[in-house]
């Protein structure tokens, strides 16, 4: 499957992938009439040659499927392998415990054996979707903070750095070896940058940035 997205939308998608095209086409008419964009699969591997849209989606599945098509939970595995981030409702008409077990152990959203309430489907794809939107918004909130950060000096990401390891002016002002004075008006300037009021929300930002944020440290600059 390509993980590239095709489309920019923020319309919800559903994708079903489901060898009966009566429960497809069910599910299908559910999701359209609640609003979301819907597309049917009779196979994993009609899904995998698909592109993914832009936008929250949530994707439901069956878990066995005729031929060599791969299996609910293989598909599960190689999205997860290709970094796709898409919630996954399952859905199947055999009940094994080991198998829906390990499909929610790897993040599924839900496992309903079949027959289930349309409301039970609903309710499942509703929190799919909204799981996957508020990771497109954490996605997003993180790539503005990366552009922002990229717009700080040296001094400045060494000073944001090490207010996050909770030091004061002061300190930072010892360990880099410049006066309490200059660290004040380097603060001030990164914070304006970063649209930030707090110590907090600095930690903040470079926990959401993880690893990456280390690197802007790196080195001491000469002022």
């Amino acid at each position: 499957m390509n993980s590239n997205q095709a489309t920019v939308s923020n319309q919800a998608t559903v994708y079903v992938v489901d060898d009966e095209i009566q429960i497809r086409n069910a599910i299908g008419s559910l999701c359209e009439e609640t609003g979301h964009h819907v597309r049917l699969f009779a196979s994993t591997d009609e899904f995998i040659a698909e592109s993914l849209a832009n936008g929250p989606s949530c994707l439901v599945l069956d878990v066995r499927f005729p031929g060599t098509s791969p299996t609910g939970l293989e598909l599960q595995r190689k999205l997860a392998e290709s970094g796709v981030q898409i919630p996954i409702v399952f859905i199947s008409g055999h009940v094994d415990v080991r198998v829906s077990v390990e499909a929610m152990k790897r993040g599924a959203v839900e496992f309903l054996p079949k027959p289930f309430r349309e409301q039970e489907i609903l309710d499942a794809i509703r929190h799919g979707i909204e799981r996957d939107r508020r990771r497109l918004e954490r996605e997003s909130a993180e790539r503005e903070a990366r552009q922002r950060v990229q717009t700080l000096t040296a001094r400045e990401r060494e000073i944001m750095l090490l207010m996050a390891q909770g030091l004061v002016a002061k300190q930072i002002a010892a360990k880099l070896g410049v006066s309490e004075v200059t660290v004040k008006v380097h603060r001030a300037r990164m914070m304006r940058k970063l649209e930030l009021r707090s110590p907090i929300e600095v930690v903040r930002l470079i926990d959401s940035m993880g690893l990456e944020a280390e690197r802007f440290g790196a080195g001491h600059t000469q002022i």
